[in-house]
């Protein structure tokens, strides 16, 4: 057994020291430690008595997965041991130990006893953790005690990583409804939580600035100091903090520690902040601060962020999200910087909708299901959200700016009239806007955009929020600020949040341990659904399909359900079906909704194409001490040409889903050699789809600014995979953009992409000569050799219009190699920086 302690939040294992080896020998012993007249309750932390030849060691480890794990694998180590008879272990089994002992007497048995036992507030004053503190509570806080250091990240124990729902006593974790139990207290204590808590006010800052992938060059004092008393809080968001193709392809800029710095100097004067959090997504970024003295109380704090740009996955457009408790309160935060450009709002919709859904926060214990930005006491939205002012000209609007009419101005504000019409925010709330549009300036002044676009002036930078006991103290924008096209805004909000008094909440939960063992043990659980059996009708690629399974619990007792795998399966469900919640907690006479969604993607489609997969599946719920129910899942997949193979569809004159079902699955199957048979008809030099693509771009697109680099709509991408799956309409539908990402999207979608991955270690070692790159692809399949051949020429194309779509040769490769030229298992950076220079070769007319 292996005992650590640290001085700080473990963050690196440079902030972790081996204080102590403990042999699992004959002379080992772990017990638990209780008096007898300790009342045996659930929400008492287990202690235990470690002891071996020379040791005598006291734990307390707080209840959780992570307690009950470390035990059993103790326990059964110490097992093992003990099976063996003592001559049977030879005496050097744990010399190996000796030369990590401490030359010094070392830690005394009373004194590293005090250090495992300590309480949550005296463990801050000595900065140790006990070994369970630390795996079971990994978030972490820095802490700027001294401003002076500037830019030094000084860890320190601030964050208490634990919530108000603590433990058990060790004698309840070998019972078998023990995980059923601990469901309901939660539950139960969530529904009375009104007994316990009472209502603070707090104060939290929001910023949020798009700097123009400018370094910091002014104070931001002016911007993040200026209240007159020092915030609880501080959430501050960056957008485009790094514009260069370095920080877009490969994530990495030095100018995140600079405006990090910018802050830390920029903070409230009058008070000392701890730095909680920082989550990055290219250019977007959120930094996290809260005052020393509320440190302790910011507990299960989580970051992740998502892309929103082209294929939903780069990071130029997107959101950055940090979830934490505080007290009791729930609090997200959100940055996000949507899609440009003033005819994009319905973009910017989706990217909204996209952002709500796709993030998803692990809870601590992995029962649970993930938390989505929704499902929080409060959030604060903020960031460049793009929306413009729109049906007024340029004139017209700076008209109505210098007579400071804002309220008339407001009237034809985007994000105003898409809230209106409740088709984004819903919910949400934005305080009044008493300052003129943020956007855009000429950098360095505050004169309004006089470039050849000339940008009519509009408030892309907003900050909103949705929750209860919220109080808006402020909203204004920081004209002072000239580093960047974007002035900065802030708000300052008085926030309510519910603080736990602890002596009610004890009552609380000893009321519901005392109810709750009143229980008869014996009842068996049951449920009612509402339904057996689900249809899933013309199933389309990447076209979500959901149903909605009802649980109901009907029996005399809570139930814990949860999906099961069947018998030689290792996952519960096909790859093509999602199960949210897959697992939970019934009180009796509650329901739950379960959401069936039904989703083919890249991964699943060309089985489904081939037949070779079904849309079948059968489910199986089973409650905890109760009876299994099966659920019948069946539909039909309408075949598509995302998810075949050039070879397929070189070989398919009619749109797929005019070919007999039966036909097309024979030929997809068929191999190569079967194919290239004199007797069949002589295949198409590429595939009608990629031509159809390609030749709407060379007509249409050339020009197109930021193609390939700005997202499509997703409605429009649906109708373009019908169109080319059905052979209607005639033409592509859809903007340039919505065809550009469906090209993507198609070629990342082939089983086995153009360069062949038999070919790609080759690719891989001739990257740095043009003429073995030639080779390479002259060695592909026919069909390949011509779709690669077909691409690399209209992406020359695109070149020679660069002055008019901003493309140049390292964007272009940086997007296709990654879909030209896939690897079979994980692609690692430097292999990423082969396969661009591989295609380089191919885009510099030289070399073509």
């Amino acid at each position: 057994m292996f005992i650590f302690t640290h001085r700080r939040m473990a963050i690196t294992g440079e902030d972790v020291t081996l204080d102590d080896i403990i042999p699992v020998s004959h002379n080992f012993a772990i017990v638990e430690v209780s008096s007898p007249d300790e009342l045996a309750i659930i929400g008492a932390d287990t202690r235990v008595r470690v002891t071996d030849s020379d040791r005598d060691l006291e734990l307390r480890l707080p209840f959780g997965s992570h307690t009950r794990l470390f035990l059993s694998e103790v326990n059964r180590s110490w097992s093992e041991v003990c099976k063996k008879c003592p001559t049977e272990v030879p005496a050097s089994q744990f010399e190996w130990l000796t030369k990590y002992r401490r030359s010094t007497k070392g830690t005394s048995t009373d004194s590293l006893s005090a250090v495992l036992l300590q309480t949550p507030s005296s463990r801050k004053q000595s900065g140790k953790l006990s070994l369970a503190d630390r795996k079971g509570h990994p978030a972490s806080v820095e802490n700027n005690v001294d401003r002076r250091g500037r830019g030094e990240e000084n860890r320190d124990d601030l964050v208490r990583s634990s919530s108000y729902m603590v433990s058990n006593k060790a004698q309840m974790l070998a019972m078998p409804q023990f995980g059923l139990r601990d469901n309901l207290i939660r539950s139960e204590l969530l529904k009375k939580e009104e007994q316990y808590i009472y209502i603070k006010n707090f104060r939290f800052f929001l910023g949020t600035y798009n700097v123009n992938g400018q370094p910091p060059k002014e104070s931001l004092q002016p911007w993040l100091g200026f209240p007159s008393d020092p915030p609880d809080i501080y959430c501050v968001g960056f957008q485009e903090l790094d514009l260069s193709k370095e920080a877009f392809f490969f994530s990495d800029t030095p100018k995140e520690q600079e405006w990090m710095k910018a802050v830390l100097e920029g903070l409230h004067q009058d008070a000392k902040y701890a730095f909680v959090k920082l989550i990055r997504l290219v250019g977007i970024m959120l930094l996290f601060y809260v005052k020393n003295e509320h440190a302790e109380h910011i507990s299960e704090v989580e970051a992740e962020s998502v892309g929103t740009g082209i294929m939903g996955r780069m990071g130029n457009k997107g959101a950055v999200a940090i979830r934490f408790r505080f007290h009791n309160s729930d609090i997200c935060v959100v940055n996000s910087h949507l899609a440009a450009h003033v005819e994009e709002f319905e973009r910017r919709n989706q990217d909204f909708r996209d952002i709500c859904s796709r993030i998803m926060f692990r809870q601590k214990d992995p029962g649970l299901s993930p938390l989505t930005i929704l499902k929080h006491d409060v959030i604060l939205w903020l960031g460049d959200l793009n929306y413009r002012i729109c049906e007024l000209e340029v004139d017209e609007v700076k008209n109505l700016i210098a007579k400071k009419d804002f309220e008339t101005l407001q009237k034809f504000d985007q994000l105003r009239r898409q809230i209106k019409e409740e088709a984004v925010f819903s919910g949400f709330v934005e305080g009044e806007i008493m300052f003129q549009p943020t956007y855009k300036y000429n950098t360095g002044s505050d004169q309004w955009d006089s470039s050849e676009k000339c940008r009519v002036p509009a408030w892309c930078d907003r900050i909103l929020w949705k929750g209860k006991q919220i109080q808006q103290l402020h909203y204004q924008s920081h004209m002072t600020l000239k580093t960047s096209d974007h002035k900065p805004v802030s708000s300052l909000m008085e926030i309510g949040i519910k603080v736990v008094n602890e002596e009610k909440y004890k009552k609380t939960f000893e009321e519901i341990v005392r109810n709750l063992d009143k229980m008869e043990n014996e009842c068996i659980p049951s449920v009612s659904l509402s339904g057996r059996e689900f249809q899933f009708n013309d199933v389309k690629f990447m076209q979500e399909q959901t149903k909605i399974l009802t649980i109901y619990n009907d029996g005399q007792v809570p139930c814990q359900f949860e999906f099961i795998q069947k018998l030689d399966e290792s996952t519960f469900c096909k790859p093509w079906l999602m199960i949210s919640p897959h697992q939970g907690f019934l009180a009796q006479g509650e329901s739950v909704d379960i959401q069936l969604e039904l989703y083919v993607n890249r991964s699943t489609a060309t089985d489904l194409n081939s037949g070779r997969q079904q849309i079948e599946d059968i489910l199986v719920l089973h409650l905890d001490r109760g009876k299994d129910y099966f659920i019948s899942i069946t539909g039909n997949y309408l075949p598509s040409c995302f998810g075949t193979s050039l070879q397929t569809l070189c070989h398919l004159r009619e749109p797929i889903q005019d070919m007999p079902l039966e036909t097309l699955q024979q030929l997809i199957l068929m191999t190569s050699e079967e194919v290239s048979d004199p007797i069949t008809e002589k295949p198409l030099d590429i595939p009608k789809e990629i031509w159809m693509m390609v030749d709407h771009l060379y007509r249409n697109a050339s020009k197109q600014e930021d193609l390939f680099q700005q997202p499509g709509l997703r409605s429009e991408v649906g109708k373009i995979r019908d169109c080319l799956d059905t052979g209607t309409p005639d033409s592509l539908p859809g903007s340039n953009h919505s065809v550009a990402e469906a090209l993507l999207l198609f070629l990342d979608a082939l089983p086995e992409p153009v360069v062949c991955y038999s070919a790609y270690q080759q690719c891989l070692e001739s990257c740095s000569n043009a003429s073995q790159c030639k080779k390479v692809i002259s060695s592909l399949p026919q069909c390949h050799k011509n779709v690669f051949n077909y691409l690399t020429a209209f992406l020359r194309e695109l070149l020679k219009y660069s002055e008019y779509n901003q493309l140049d040769t390292s964007i272009l490769a940086t997007i296709f190699s990654a879909f030209l030229l896939r690897s079979s298992a994980k692609q690692e950076q430097a292999e990423r920086k082969k396969t661009w220079d591989f295609l380089t070769h191919f885009l510099i007319p030289d070399h073509s």
